[in-house]
C-alpha cells in the first residue's frame, strides 16, 4: 500500500515525464479509470443531477432528459449519480431509464440523506423503486448525514450482496477535517468531494489519502455551479489546448479534474443534449499529464 508521500513521488515522476496521460477506452472514446476496491472501470465523465432533473411529472419535461441520457450513454457514459434530496429526481431517472431499457453500462449512484438508521433503509429502498434497478452500484451516506449507523448499514447490505459499493459524501468543500476521520477509519469504497480547476483544498490532504487507502474519488462541482463557465464565457481557450482536444471550456475543465491521479469520475450536470455531447467529449483524446495540468490551472487563475 502506498503512502501518501510515495502516492504524490511516484504520480509527479509518472505525469511529469509525459505531456499527455493514456486511459483505456469504452464505447465511443470515452476514457475510463478502475474503481481501486473491485478493479470494476467507469467512464471519468459521469451525470450528476441536482437541479436539472427535478421537473415532477412534467410530461415535456421528462421527455427532454430521456433525450440528455440517451446522449449520455451513446458517448460511452456509465455513472449517474443522485439523492433523494434532489426533488424528483430519482423519478425522473427511473422513468428516462425505463424509456431506454435500462442502458447496459448503467453505475447507478445515490444517496441515503436522513437522520434515523431506521428511516435510511427505508429511503434507500424507495429509491431502488424509483430507479427501478435490483441493487445500486454505489450508495453513499449524503453529507455525512447520521453516517455511523448508515454505514452500519451499508456494510450488512455491501456483505450481503445488497449494494455492490459503499461512500460518503460531501460538497462545498467543507467538513474535510471529520472526512478524512472516515476515510482512516471505515471500510467506504468511495468519496465523493468538491474538486475543480480553482477548487483545490482536496489536493492537500483527501485525495492522496484516497489512493493511499484504494478509495474511488467522485468530484462533484467541477465547474462550481457554473460559475467558472459563466467567468470564463467569451474568454480564449489557449492555443495548446487544441493538442489536447478540449475544444471548449466545460472540457478543459473536465479533463483537468479527471486526470488527477486519484480521481475516478466527475460528475458535471445538465439539461441539455447539446451540453451532454460536450461534456463527454472531455473523455476523448489526448489527457493532460501533471505539467500540463500545472498549466492549464495557471492559465485559468490569470484570467
Amino acid at each position: 500500500m502506498l503512502t501518501r508521500r510515495a502516492f504524490l513521488a511516484a504520480a509527479g515522476a509518472a505525469t511529469a515525464a509525459l505531456p499527455f496521460a493514456a486511459h483505456a477506452a469504452v464505447g465511443p472514446g470515452a476514457a475510463v479509470k478502475k474503481i481501486p476496491g473491485t478493479g470494476k472501470a467507469v467512464p471519468v465523465i459521469g451525470m450528476g443531477s441536482w437541479i436539472t432533473f427535478d421537473v415532477g411529472a412534467d410530461a415535456g419535461g421528462r421527455a427532454r432528459r430521456t433525450a440528455v441520457l440517451k446522449e449520455f450513454f451513446a458517448r460511452g457514459g456509465g455513472m449517474i449519480d443522485s439523492s433523494p434530496m434532489y426533488g424528483s429526481s430519482e423519478a425522473v431517472i427511473g422513468h428516462a431509464l425505463a424509456a431506454l431499457g435500462y442502458p447496459k453500462g448503467l453505475f447507478a449512484a445515490t444517496k441515503v440523506w436522513t437522520p434515523g438508521k431506521d428511516h435510511g433503509v427505508r429511503q434507500m429502498a424507495e429509491s431502488e423503486r424509483l430507479w427501478g434497478v435490483p441493487r445500486f452500484d454505489l450508495m453513499q451516506v449524503h453529507n455525512l448525514l447520521g453516517w455511523e449507523g448508515h454505514l452500519e448499514t451499508l456494510l450488512d447490505w455491501k456483505a450481503q450482496g445488497r449494494v455492490r459499493h459503499i461512500g460518503v459524501t460531501t460538497s462545498h468543500g467543507r467538513r474535510h477535517d471529520e472526512l478524512e476521520a472516515i476515510m482512516t477509519s471505515q471500510p467506504i469504497d468511495f468519496v465523493q468531494l468538491t474538486y475543480n480547476i480553482e477548487d483545490r483544498d482536496a489536493e492537500q490532504r483527501l485525495l492522496p489519502l484516497a489512493a493511499e487507502k484504494g478509495i474511488a474519488v467522485i468530484a462533484n462541482r467541477p465547474f462550481q455551479r457554473g460559475a467558472l463557465i459563466d467567468r470564463l464565457q467569451g474568454r480564449p481557450l489557449p492555443p495548446w489546448a487544441e493538442e489536447m482536444q478540449a475544444r471548449s471550456w466545460p472540457q478543459f475543465l473536465l479533463k483537468f479534474v479527471v486526470t488527477h491521479p486519484a480521481v475516478t469520475c466527475a460528475i458535471p450536470a445538465t439539461s441539455r443534449v447539446d451540453h451532454m455531447r460536450e461534456n463527454m467529449a472531455a473523455a476523448w483524446g489526448p489527457m493532460p499529464g501533471g505539467k500540463i495540468r500545472e498549466r492549464m490551472a495557471a492559465y485559468v487563475n490569470r484570467l
